[in-house]
Parts: structure tokens; sequence; C-alpha cells
């Protein structure tokens, strides 16, 4: 599993540490670690042309003595000071005496850039708020229109660490080099997509057991997929009931048992007026037309997916005394106190527009601030929340890490895969997963059944639901 922690745990672990190393070994180690990375991009080192753009702080240090390391080894190392009086004096003092020259913010530098092999951004440090000043959008924007690789010291300059904001201009790098743990910016969008790959440099910190951000990983999901055992029938492995569809949108019905057909239930029945398209299509499915209350035994429900204004409904499953997943038109249709007063555990599955409504914001504000909006849903509803996106995050009401999950593909942006995606987790929480498991789990899994479905072509919804079995045996290894 990976994790993320917040910038002020960071800081005390790195305080922590310090303490107990000779001055300046915490910056050595990282600077070790920078220098290799661009080494490795480099390929060859000696004769190639580097630029620094280094900011005051510790990343501007870091910079600097990882500049040092390469000039050593023969490249050409410029160091473009965008802040000289608050420059770090021993990085600097190092690089100058491996051979390395200093530039300011000058054509001289715009010129250097342009020419560079590799440009390493240490303009700003974890703690940086707000996009990048004039002079330093300007290098970073030619960094980013030239040839060279832009490697970003711990953190592209311009995002926020904690909150994966982007408040203004930012560094757009092909490598993060981050040290001692992920920051939840290099996990979660829109910042995310400004730190290219990343790659975790091990600095000795000693972090707590319990971090901000968490993302499975196989192994993790493996321990997590129900398997039945041999004594298994198909109301021990769990019953999921779908209430879904219309007479408008019957597709939403079809879609939804499709996912949850493949989810690790027993069973499945399905309540609505689409009845004729389900069973027409799913055959095992088990179809009921007396409303959920009367539908028969169900251990998790699935409802509002095509719904339309069947609020009736979507009270109706509320009222039940097992788990449910309110997606789609249930989201607009469900009371917020009828939730709220659930004893059962809840699961709502928004994207960002529906998460705005139900927030009462501008769908922007939720794109630019989806770890705020997530854990915002969450405690306002008090239920478990899937925040659909790029990156998907799922938050608990009582707090703890939030899970995020990068598995998925921009293909899966089509009408229908939310459908698969609820049908798909309304199943494992009949199966017995948690609200918050059950979601993170079909997440990852929907996430590769996505990219197995599209292989760098358009898929529907329905090639999503097929590929499903293909990701969980890949998972299952």
């Amino acid at each position: 599993m990976r994790t993320a922690y917040s910038v002020e745990t960071v800081r005390t672990a790195e305080r922590a540490l310090m303490a107990r190393l000779p001055d300046g070994a915490l910056m050595q180690r990282a600077a070790a670690g920078l220098a290799a990375a661009c080494a490795q991009l480099l390929g060859r080192v000696y004769g190639s042309r580097v630029v620094l753009l280094v900011g005051s702080g510790d990343n501007g240090g870091d910079a600097l003595y990882a500049g040092a390391r390469l000039a050593r080894r023969g490249a050409g190392v410029t160091a473009v000071l965008l802040s000289p009086e608050r420059t770090h004096q021993g990085g600097l003092a190092a690089l100058r005496r491996a051979g390395g020259t200093v530039a300011d913010p000058s054509d001289a530098a715009e010129e250097a850039v342009r020419a560079a092999d590799l440009v390493v951004d240490g303009i700003v440090g974890i703690g940086g708020k707000g996009g990048l000043r004039p002079d330093a959008a300007r290098l970073a924007a030619l960094a980013g229109a030239s040839r060279a690789v832009v490697v970003a010291v711990d953190l592209p300059s311009g995002v926020e660490a904690d909150s994966g904001q982007v408040r203004g201009d930012a560094v757009r790098a092909d490598l993060t080099v981050t040290f001692g743990t992920h920051k939840p910016a290099l996990l979660i969008d829109p910042a995310r997509e400004y730190a290219g790959s990343v790659r975790l440099v091990d600095i000795g910190l000693e972090l707590p057991e319990q971090a901000e951000l968490e993302a499975l990983q196989h192994a993790d999901v493996a321990a997590l997929l129900p398997v039945p055992p041999a004594e298994s029938d198909k109301y021990r492995r769990g019953v999921v009931g779908i209430a879904a569809g219309s007479a408008r949108y019957p597709g939403a019905a079809v879609l939804a048992v499709s996912g949850a057909l493949r989810g690790g239930a027993g069973a499945v029945r399905y309540v609505g007026p689409a009845g004729s398209a389900v069973i027409a299509r799913f055959p095992e499915t088990l179809i009921s037309d007396r409303g959920p209350a009367r539908a028969g035994r169900v251990q998790a429900w699935v409802v509002g997916p095509g719904a339309g204004d069947d609020a009736a409904t979507v009270a109706e499953v509320l009222e039940a005394d097992v788990p449910v997943l309110v997606d789609a038109d249930g989201l607009r249709l469900a009371d917020r106190d009828a939730v709220r007063a659930r004893t059962a555990p809840t699961l709502m599955t928004p994207h960002a527009g529906e998460a705005a409504a139900l927030l009462g914001v501008a769908r922007e504000e939720v794109e630019g601030a989806r770890l705020a909006a997530v854990r915002e849903l969450a405690s306002r509803y008090r239920a478990t929340v899937l925040l659909k996106g790029s990156t998907t995050l799922v938050a608990d009401p009582d707090g703890g890490p939030v899970r995020v999950n990068a598995t998925g593909t921009p293909w899966l942006a089509t009408a229908g895969s939310g459908d698969v995606l609820s049908g798909l987790a309304g199943s494992l929480l009949a199966a017995g997963l948690s609200a918050r498991d059950a979601a993170s789990v079909a997440a990852y899994l929907h996430g590769l059944a996505g990219r197995y479905a599209a292989d760098g072509a358009p898929a529907g919804a329905h090639d999503v639901a097929g590929a499903i079995p293909e990701a969980w045996r890949d998972v299952r290894g």
C-alpha cells in the first residue's frame, strides 16, 4: 500500500531525524537520491546540460547539492537563483566548488533553459501556497516547452502539498523525486497530473501508522476480494438488490446488474420497471415487481442509477437495515436527514457535478479541491463517499485516511460506466466488505477493467463490465 502524509507530519518526522544526525546529513541523503534519479534520466551525464531553478529553502538546497554531484561527473550545471539573498549557501558553495555556474532570471538564463537536457525544479518547497511568481512561472513555462526533461524536487512547484490544489501557474514535471513519503498532492488531482512519474527516495523518516491518504495496490485488493469457501451457497455469498432504471433509462438497470453479477455476490435481485430488459440480457437475475421492501432477502441494496424521479423507491431502500449504495438520480432524490439517520452503512458514489450539487457549490470548486470535497460530503451525510474522477477518492464519515485510486483510464468517461461501478460495489457490499473496502476495491477493479476493455481505443460501459473478470484474475495473480 502506498501512503501519503501531511506537511506537518513530514516536518515533525524530519525534525526528529535531524536531531539524531550530523548537521546537513538529511539534505545530503535527499540530494544523493535526486542526483541518482537525474543521472538515470540523462543516461550519459558527462557533457549534458543541466539547469537548476533554485528558490529559497531546502528544496533549493537539495537541487544545488544534487547539481554539484552531477557537475563532478562532467555535466555543465547552471543554477538560476530566483531568490539570491535567500539561496541555500552551503548548497551554492558546493555547486561552485564542483564547477557549476550561477545566473539570475535574465535572458541568458532563459537561453540556458531552452538549451538544457534536464531542468531541476527546486523553486518552492512542500509548504508553498498559491501559484508561481512571474519570474518562476516564465522559466517553468520555458522548461515545459523545451526538449529538456523536467524533474521536480519533492513536489512540483506551484501545487499545494496537502490539498492537491493548483491555484495558479505551476511546474509540469516529467518526474518528481519525493523524499521520505508521498505527499497528498502526488496522489490526487488536479496536482497529480503535474507530477509526472513519481520516485520515492527513502531518507529514514519514522512516520506514524495512520497516514493522510492510502492507495491500494494489487496485493491489498487481492486480500480483500471475497472468495467463497467450499460450503458456500448463493445466499451465504450474499444477495445484492438493484433498484434502478426507468422507462426512460432501462439501460442503467441493465448495466448496474451487469456490474453486480461480476462482483462476488451469489445472486442479484432486480426491482424496477426495466425487468424485461434485465432478464432478456441476464436470465440469472431474480426479478421482482413487488418493490424493495417485499423483494426478498438481500444483504445490500444499490439504488438510483437511471431512477428518474422515483423518490419513493429511494426512500424505501434507505429504510432497509442493510448496507445501501446511492448513485446517480438517487443522490438527488435521497433525503439528507434520512441518510444521516441510517444505522447500517451507506455508500454514496457521486461524480464532481453531483458532489457540487449536494454541497451547493460550483463544479469547479469540487474539481479544484477534491480532497476537501469528499471529506465534507462524508461528514455532512454521515456516509462513506466515493468521489469519481481520474483519481477516485473514498472517505469515511468518521475521518481516517482517505483512499485514493488511480487505476482508471480516460476511456472510462463514457455513458453507463458509473452504473457498472455501482453494481460492482453493491455486490461487494453484499458479499460482506465494509463500505470503505467495497468502494476502494470496486474502484480499483473498475479502473483495471476500463484499461483492459479500451486497450487504447474507445470502449462502452458493457465492455467494461465484461472485462471485470479479467481484472479480478489479474489482481488475484
